[in-house]
């Protein structure tokens, strides 16, 4: 399935109605978002778009890189570029997935081991394997690294 069909669909649309109703903050980040689509699907290779999957990768990995500009914004003491941040943030987050809460996200990796019959540190690569694309875009890929490493006893 290409992203056509969805969520890039959305963009587009989105795109033209933040234009025609003068929201500029939202225009921008939609504008932003769809050039590093466009960025993606360019570096994956001719006639190439992307899966629904790798634009939500996509779009998080932009909330990744807000959220580091906030915090460094916020420790320099620029409330205002930071709160300019958060505002485009909260915008791209729409976008993207509900979020995983603690508990689903102990489900998905316990079913992960048993799946994987990972048993040590060793078969954390399979882990994650079998659970990056059920967890794309809606928990940090660094945060269920950490939860794998922790459960295999690394």
């Amino acid at each position: 399935m290409t992203a056509d069909s969805g969520l890039l669909e959305r963009l587009r649309t989105d795109q033209k109605e933040s234009l025609r109703s003068g929201q500029k903050v939202r225009l921008s980040i939609v504008r932003m978002a769809l050039s590093a689509i466009r960025n993606a699907e360019i570096e994956k290779g001719k006639g190439s778009s992307l899966t629904e999957a790798e634009v939500v990768a996509v779009l998080s990995g932009m909330l990744r890189k807000l959220d580091e500009a906030i915090e460094q914004f916020e420790k320099a003491g620029r409330m205002d570029l930071s709160d300019k941040e958060k505002a485009e943030r909260d915008i791209l987050k729409e976008y993207l997935p509900e979020p995983l809460s603690e508990r689903e996200l102990e489900l998905l990796l316990e079913q992960a081991v048993s799946e994987t019959g990972a048993a040590s540190p060793r078969d954390m690569g399979l882990v994650m394997k079998w659970l990056s694309p059920r967890t794309a875009g809606r928990v940090d890929n660094r945060l269920v690294s950490q939860k794998v490493k922790t459960r295999l006893g690394a």
